[in-house]
């Protein structure tokens, strides 16, 4: 990776957009790239509306502002569609990554996603973590498929570090460290393009 990486993920208080940002930078960072993570939000409140960022790149990064033209965005819930415009921003040759039971090509419709330079990518999220977690909240699915998507790591690393970070946050808790691990690794090869 020569280019620096710009990611945005859109989400609700409670769905971990904040939380994916933060883990996939701690885990980049882990394997020697240079990060940023940061969110971006109103009135903190569960099911607010809530955008994160992240900056990956192989050299240091001196840019310390909003991220406006990200080639990979997230949305981790498929009630925004048709209330944000998730591709304002997005350049040419961009990877849109949407948590949905749908086909990329039914989302493309619905969203009237005319852009061919935009690849929709389409991942149901929610049943994975609900088959995997037991609760459905998406963010380490997501975090998964953009793994798969950006290739800015392998799936390896990302579950080393994040297995990592989990038995720190919830020792006692076995069941929703290997839940969450399951939970990115079926997204990682589950996600799938139009």
């Amino acid at each position: 990776m020569t280019n620096m990486l710009e990611i945005r993920w859109h989400g609700r208080g409670g769905q971990g957009a904040k939380t994916a940002a933060l883990l996939l930078a701690e885990a980049a960072a882990a394997v020697g790239k240079h990060v940023q993570a940061f969110p971006e939000y109103g009135p903190e409140r569960m099911g607010a509306p809530v955008v994160s960022y992240n900056r990956i790149s192989d050299s240091p990064i001196t840019i310390h502002s909003a991220v406006t033209s990200p080639r990979y965005v997230a949305v981790l819930d498929p009630t925004f569609i048709g209330s944000i415009d998730f591709t304002t921003g997005m350049p040419h040759d961009s990877m849109l990554l949407i948590n949905s039971p749908g086909t990329a090509k039914e989302l493309r419709r619905r969203m009237k996603l005319q852009n061919d330079s935009i690849r929709l990518y389409t991942l149901d999220a929610t049943r994975i973590s609900e088959e995997t977690i037991g609760r459905a909240i998406p963010n380490t699915p997501m975090l998964g498929a953009m793994v798969a998507i950006t290739k800015v790591m392998d799936i390896d690393e990302l579950l080393k570090d994040t297995e990592g970070r989990l038995q720190r946050k919830f020792r006692d808790r076995p069941k929703l460290i290997t839940g969450n691990l399951a939970a990115i690794t079926r997204a990682y090869e589950e996600v799938e393009s139009q």
